[in-house]
């Protein structure tokens, strides 16, 4: 190892699994450490000398164009190594790996000398990454929040360079997190610092079921732990370019783009919102896993035209211009045929409770199910599939009231005897009272749905 130092917060299946794996498979980096406030997690990595495991499910027969196999190819032609499963570690199941990363710094920020010890790596750091539930997590916890550390150790930097890449969920993740750092900086941040967004197509979960983990033979995070990770094989992972001068990343996979906000879409519009209307129809007909829905015919062929039809065919119009192969016909199915395999990977093991928690967000006027059929609507296309999916996060919504927190006067039980009115005030409230140019359209699509929904449920 030589030249790079990484520093991460937060140390789950997306930190363990994709960035801190990334940062050791590429032998760049000196020293790895990562902040992380769980100190049951932290003692069990310290007390295996900074070793930890991750489980990595790969995938069947039949690799498509734009598959993580593609990629791994074109890095090798670039005399790039490509990361393997560690040396004495086997197969621990069919079509689940074991692989081994070393040389894990694991910091507890809350400790007075864990604290004062990421301070002094943050100034060494070539490559920051947060990978937080949320990008509200990045002023939580003050004084010793994500963002006034990351601002401390920048302040008394010796790197002659630092990318921080932002890792939440939200297409501006790097753009909060900039300005949350600098409202807490004593002086301006670097001329040779730069934020970056990504998009992480990478599908993962921490495993806590003990019966799970023993039926398909996991190893735990590390000695002692009850939880695994488990992580699907791809890496495919695409990041804002870094413009520092002189500056070459020590993670050499990931894939740099210009202007990532239009794949930051396709993520958003594509692959999440599939993959929720995917687990809210499993949810409806009863399925506990996302693998099980591999084998509905009519739910992967409601999926495979939303996908195409809706809102592959929206962003292909929106950003066709751009020349990328993603945003064409050809390069769009072929992205979509690759995600509905993997969606269903029976060796990753999702279960449709993880996809459809917290029903409310997955609601949004502006997210993965609404957000697609607005985006279908905008460039003249019925969202009637998407729609489905709609009607089905509803019914989720109304199944699961209290947990959800709706509102006495909006738990009208059964779905199939919802009408227009309910919808808009159930919408209302999700939405913060907000009602959109589009919302009448919507609700129109939704009831249309009910009926076609019912028949599905039932075959």
């Amino acid at each position: 190892m030589a030249g790079h130092t990484f520093t991460g917060f937060g140390f789950g299946p997306i930190q363990g699994g994709l960035f801190a794996k990334e940062a050791f498979d590429s032998g760049n980096f000196s020293r790895i450490a990562v902040a992380e406030i769980d100190a049951e997690l932290v003692d069990a990595v310290r007390a295996n000398k900074g070793t930890y495991y991750v489980n990595v499910a790969r995938r069947g027969e039949g690799v498509s164009p734009l598959s993580p196999e593609s990629v791994s190819l074109s890095v090798l032609s670039k005399g790039r190594p490509v990361p393997s499963v560690v040396e004495g570690m086997p197969s621990t199941h069919k079509g689940i790996e074991t692989v081994k990363i070393e040389g894990v710094d694991l910091l507890n920020p809350r400790i007075e000398v864990d604290k004062q010890v990421l301070l002094e790596v943050l100034a060494q750091s070539t490559e920051i990454v947060t990978c937080l539930p949320s990008v509200n997590f990045y002023r939580a916890g003050e004084p010793a929040s994500v963002a006034s550390l990351i601002a401390q150790g920048l302040e008394d930097s010796k790197a002659g360079g630092t990318i921080i890449y932002a890792a939440e969920n939200n297409n501006h993740a790097a753009e909060i997190l900039k300005e949350s750092v600098a409202e807490r900086a004593a002086q301006s941040a670097p001329a040779n610092v730069q934020y970056l967004n990504t998009v992480i197509g990478k599908m993962s979960r921490v495993v806590r079921d003990l019966a799970e983990i023993a039926k398909l033979k996991l190893e735990p995070i590390a000695p002692g732990l009850d939880r695994a990770f488990l992580v699907e094989q791809f890496n495919r992972i695409l990041v804002s370019r870094a413009t520092i001068s002189g500056f070459k990343p020590g993670i050499e996979v990931f894939i740099e783009k210009d202007d990532l906000l239009p794949f930051e879409e396709a993520k958003l519009y594509g692959h999440n919102a599939i993959h929720s209307l995917l687990g809210f129809l499993g949810a409806l007909k009863g399925y506990t896993a996302m693998t099980e829905i591999k084998d509905d015919k009519n739910l992967m062929q409601i999926g495979r035209d939303a996908f195409l039809q809706e809102c592959g065919a929206a962003l292909i119009k929106k950003h066709g211009h751009l020349g990328d192969v993603l945003f064409t016909e050809a390069g769009f199915k072929a992205y979509a045929e690759d995600l509905l395999e993997r969606m269903t990977n029976p060796h990753l093991g999702d279960t449709i409770a993880r996809v459809v928690r917290d029903v409310p967000r997955k609601l949004e006027p502006d997210g993965r199910i609404f957000g697609t059929m607005k985006l279908a609507l905008e460039y003249g296309i019925d969202p009637e599939n998407m729609a489905l999916g709609a009607m089905a996060g509803l019914a989720e919504l109304l199944k699961n009231a209290e947990s959800n927190n709706l509102p006495e006067d909006l738990r009208f039980g059964d779905w199939r005897k919802i009408d227009d009115d309910k919808i808009e005030r159930i919408l209302r409230w999700l939405w913060n009272d907000q009602i959109f140019r589009l919302t009448t359209e919507l609700v129109t699509h939704i009831m249309s749905a009910r009926e076609r929904l019912e028949i599905l449920t039932n075959a």
